[in-house]
C-alpha cells in the first residue's frame, strides 16, 4: 500500500519543530501518509539540528584546525552525515546517481578515533565551508524528494527500502553527540555560545554517596528484529543472564568526589591503573579529568563553548581508564570489592529503578536536549532509589561489546559493529544530556575505546562477583570456517548437513544395540559429536587439528561459535550458530574434545559401542595401522562406520600406504577393496556402501560438491 503524495513538496514546505528534537518513529503502526510525513519531520528536525551545532564555531578557522590530533578538523564531520545518506541510498539503490562524487568520496570514511598511540598525520585537501554547506543544502532535497516519493508500507523493517532512510538520520543523531564532544575538545578561541547550546545554570553541593542494595533478578535483552524501533545490528539477538545482589552508588560520581582522587595522588600511584591505563596516562601526561581546568582562583570546567567555575555536584566526565583508576582506589579506601558495573547489571539496575523509555513528553532524565546543552546536579533527576540511571552523562562499563546470539550484520552497513569486537571496546550505558533518537533508548548499545572522551562518567558498584568478560570473537582462519560452517551452518543446494547425516546414519544402524560410549574419530568441529550425544550416553570428539578441537570445545562451554565467512575478496559475513537452534542444547554435557591421532590413539580410548571415522581414511600418514587395530577400540557387536570420498593424494598419505585406488596384480584395487581385505578378519559389512552427498561453501560464488562413501562394520565376536 502507497499514501498519497502531499501537494506541496516535503523539499518546498517548512518542517521546523518548535518543541525541539523529535523522538525516533514507531516504524510499524499508522497509516503510510501518517508514517511519510513523521518521517520527513524526523529527518529535517535532525539534519538542521546537526546543521545548526556547527553555529557554535566561532569562524572558519574552527572547521579546519583538529580539536585533537586523533580525530579529523570538524569540516568533515559536517560533510560525513550528508554524504552517509548519499552512499547508503546509492548503495541501495533508492538514488539514480551521486550529488557530487568528490564530497561522498572525501567525507565517506575516517569517523573512528585512532589509538591514542598511533597518530596520523595525513594531509587532506578539504573542501570550503560554503561548498560543504551547498551540498547539504542538495542532499537535504535530495532525501526530502525521495521521502515524498518513495513507495512505503508498514512495517518498516530490516528489508524495507526506507530502513537506510531512518539509518541515515539515526547515523547523524549519533554525530550531533559525537561531533559536539569535539567542538568542547576545541580551542575556547574557536567556539562562541549558542542560545539554542546554553547549558545548565545549578549547581549546589554535592551530595555523599552511598552503596543502595540492587536485589538479585534475572535480564532478558536484545531486540526482536520485528521490534517497532530502528536499531542497529548489535541490539538485536537474545542475551539472558541471572545477576547476583550487588550495591550500585546512588548518585552519579560528581566532580567532587572524584577530587578526593585527584586531590590523593592517584593520577600518580601506578598501582590503580591497569597496564593499558598507565601506558595513556602517561602518554596523555594525564593529572586530572580533561574538562577540568586550574586557573588561580581554583578549578573550572570546559563545557561544550564556555568555561565556568567548577559546579561540584554535577557528574565528573572521564575515560574508562579514569573511572577503573577511581574503583581500584575507592577499593583500597573502604576495603569493599569496589567496581564499575556491567552490561547486565546496569540493565538489572534499570528495572529495579523502574526506569521506562523516553517518551514524547519531557524526559525525566537529563536526556534528548530537553533540559539544557550540558550535564545537571546529580540530585535533580530520581529513578527509584537512585538517580541518573539513565540520562545526564553515560556510564562505563566492565562489558567490553559482544554481539548476542543471532547477530547479524545489515548488507548496507556491514561494519557498524563488527570493528569494535576487539576486546577494547567498553559498552556505555544510559545516554548524555544529548543523546538522542535511537540513543536514548533502553536497547541502545554504543562502544567506544577505553581512552576515548564522550559526555561519560560512571557510577560504580560493590560486589563480590568478578566481572564476567563475554566473548566476542569470531574466527577468521578460511579453513576453520569454512568447517564451522561445514558443521553448523546453512545447507546449500538442497544437500543435508554432512556431519549430521552420517550421524543420523550411525544411531539408525545402532537400533536395539547398546548406546554406551562413542567415537567421533576425525571429528573436526564436532557436529556429529553433539548429533550422537541424543542417544549416547558418553561421546568422545578426537580429532589431529588443535584449532578444530578449539571450536567443538567452544560450542560445548559456551553454546555457540562465531566465525566471518568469506563472501568475496577481502568481503565477509559474520555468524553466530548455536547448540539450541540446532537442537542440540541438551547435548553438550555428554561431549568431550581431545586432540588425538587416529593412527596413534592412546589407550585410554576403549570400549566403544560405536566409531564413526568421517571423511578420515584418505587423509591419514598410516590408514593401515588404523584399519588393523581399531578392532581393539570397539566392543563386540559395536559398529565401526567409515565415510570417505576416496581422495588419495600423496601429500596426507604415502602412496605405499594408500588403501586402494591403484592397480594390483594388473586388476583395479578400490578403496573398498582394502577395506575389506583390512577389516574382514575383525568385522562384517553390515550392507552395501552408500554414497553420502556433502557441500563445502569457499566463498558465495564456489562450493565444492562431492560424494563420500559410507560403509558399516559390525566387530565380530572375539
Amino acid at each position: 500500500m502507497t499514501s498519497p503524495i502531499p501537494e506541496t513538496p516535503f523539499s518546498a514546505r517548512p518542517l521546523k519543530h518548535s518543541t525541539g528534537l523529535l523522538r525516533t518513529p514507531d516504524l510499524s503502526t499508522g497509516s503510510p501518509a501518517e508514517k511519510r510525513e513523521e518521517i520527513a519531520l524526523y529527518f529535517a528536525n535532525t539534519f538542521d539540528t546537526y546543521t545548526e551545532l556547527f553555529d557554535c564555531l566561532a569562524d572558519d578557522a574552527g572547521y579546519f584546525r583538529k580539536s585533537i590530533p586523533l580525530r579529523h578538523p570538524l569540516i568533515f564531520y559536517l560533510g560525513h552525515t550528508a554524504t552517509f545518506f548519499v552512499n547508503k541510498l546509492v548503495l541501495a539503490k533508492l538514488l539514480p546517481e551521486r550529488i557530487d562524487p568528490r564530497m561522498e568520496s572525501v567525507f565517506a570514511v575516517g569517523v573512528d578515533e585512532m589509538s591514542w598511540d598511533d597518530l596520523n598525520e595525513d594531509h587532506y585537501d578539504w573542501p570550503s565551508v560554503s561548498d560543504v554547506m551547498d551540498y547539504r543544502a542538495k542532499v537535504r532535497t535530495a532525501v526530502l524528494d525521495l521521502i515524498e516519493t518513495l513507495p512505503l508500507s508498514l512495517p518498516i523493517n530490516w528489508e524495507s527500502p526506507w530502513w537506510p532512510v531512518v539509518m541515515g538520520v539515526e547515523h547523524e543523531r549519533i554525530h550531533l553527540e559525537t561531533s559536539s564532544v569535539l567542538i568542547r575538545q576545541h580551542d575556547l578561541a574557536r567556539v562562541r555560545p549558542q542560545p539554542r547550546w546554553a547549558p545548565d545554570r545549578e549547581t549546589g553541593e554535592a551530595p555523599e554517596n552511598e552503596l543502595v542494595t540492587v536485589p538479585a533478578g534475572s535480564i532478558c535483552i536484545g531486540k526482536p528484529y520485528d521490534d517497532a524501533y530502528y536499531g542497529w545490528d548489535n541490539e538485536y539477538g537474545r542475551h539472558e543472564a541471572q545477576v547476583d545482589e550487588f550495591r550500585a552508588s546512588q548518585y552519579l560520581v560528581s566532580n567532587q568526589e572524584f577530587l578526593t582522587f585527584v586531590e590523593a595522588g592517584g593520577y600518580q600511584q601506578d598501582r590503580f591503573w591497569s597496564e593499558e591505563g598507565c601506558a595513556w596516562r602517561q602518554f596523555a601526561q594525564a593529572r586530572h579529568p580533561t574538562f577540568w581546568r586550574w586557573q588561580n582562583t581554583g578549578w573550572r570546567l570546559r563545557l561544550m563553548t564556555e568555561e565556568v567555575d567548577m559546579p561540584w555536584d554535577w557528574p565528573v566526565e572521564v575515560n574508562y581508564h579514569e573511572a577503573k583508576a577511581f574503583c581500584e582506589w575507592k577499593r583500597e579506601q573502604t576495603g569493599q570489592p569496589i567496581r564499575l558495573p556491567t552490561e547486565d547489571e546496569w540493565y538489572r539496575l534499570c528495572s529495579e529503578a523502574g526506569v521506562e523509555e523516553v517518551g514524547n513528553d519531557l524526559a525525566k532524565a537529563n536526556l534528548h536536549l530537553d533540559h539544557a546543552a550540558s550535564s545537571c546536579p546529580v540530585t535533580r533527576f530520581r529513578h527509584g532509589e537512585w538517580f541518573d540511571v539513565v540520562g545526564n552523562v553515560w556510564q562505563w562499563t566492565e562489558t567490553p561489546t559482544y554481539p548476542f546470539d543471532d547477530f547479524k550484520v545489515h548488507p548496507l552497513y556491514d561494519d557498524f559493529t563488527t570493528p569494535t569486537f576487539d576486546g577494547q571496546h567498553n559498552l556505555i550505558k544510559g545516554g548524555s544530556w544529548i543523546s538522542c533518537g535511537n540513543e536514548a533508548r533502553l536497547a541502545a548499545r554504543y562502544a567506544f575505546r577505553r581512552h576515548f572522551f564522550q559526555h561519560a562518567g560512571f557510577r560504580y558498584i560493590a560486589s563480590e562477583r568478578e566481572a564476567a568478560q563475554p566473548n566476542a570473537y569470531y574466527e577468521s582462519d578460511k579453513l576453520l570456517t569454512e568447517y564451522a560452517e561445514f558443521h553448523f551452518g546453512d545447507t546449500w543446494f538442497g544437500v543435508e548437513n554432512f556431519p549430521k547425516a552420517l550421524a543420523d546414519l550411525a544411531l539408525e544402524a545402532m537400533k536395539d544395540k547398546p548406546t554406551g560410549k562413542a567415537l567421533d574419530l576425525g571429528c573436526a568441529c564436532g557436529r556429529s559429536s553433539f548429533e550422537l550425544a541424543k542417544q549416547f550416553d558418553e561421546v568422545e570428539g578426537v580429532d589431529f587439528s588443535a584449532n578444530f578441537i578449539r571450536l567443538g570445545v567452544e560450542m560445548a562451554e559456551q553454546g555457540s561459535v562465531r566465525y566471518a565467512l568469506a563472501e568475496e575478496g577481502e568481503l565477509v559475513s559474520y555468524h553466530t550458530r548455536t547448540l539450541k537452534e540446532l537442537g542440540l542444547d541438551d547435548c553438550a554435557g555428554n561431549v568431550s574434545f581431545q586432540q588425538g591421532d587416529a593412527c596413534n590413539l592412546k589407550p585410554q580410548f576403549t570400549g566403544y559401542d560405536l566409531v564413526l571415522a568421517a571423511n578420515l581414511i584418505d587423509r591419514l600418514y598410516r590408514p593401515r595401522r588404523f584399519l588393523e587395530s581399531i578392532h581393539e577400540r570397539i566392543n563386540d557387536g559395536g559398529l565401526l562406520v567409515i565415510a570417505s570420498p576416496y581422495t588419495w593424494l600423496e601429500e596426507h598419505t604415502p602412496k605405499e600406504e594408500w588403501i586402494g585406488g591403484f592397480k594390483k596384480d594388473g586388476e583395479n584395487h578400490t578403496t573398498l577393496d582394502g577395506l575389506k581385505e583390512h577389516l574382514s578378519p575383525y568385522f562384517r559389512l553390515v550392507s552395501e556402501p552408500t554414497k553420502v552427498p556433502f557441500v563445502i561453501r569457499e566463498t558465495q560464488h564456489k562450493f565444492q560438491h562431492t560424494l563420500s562413501e559410507v560403509t558399516v562394520w559390525e566387530r565380530l565376536p572375539r
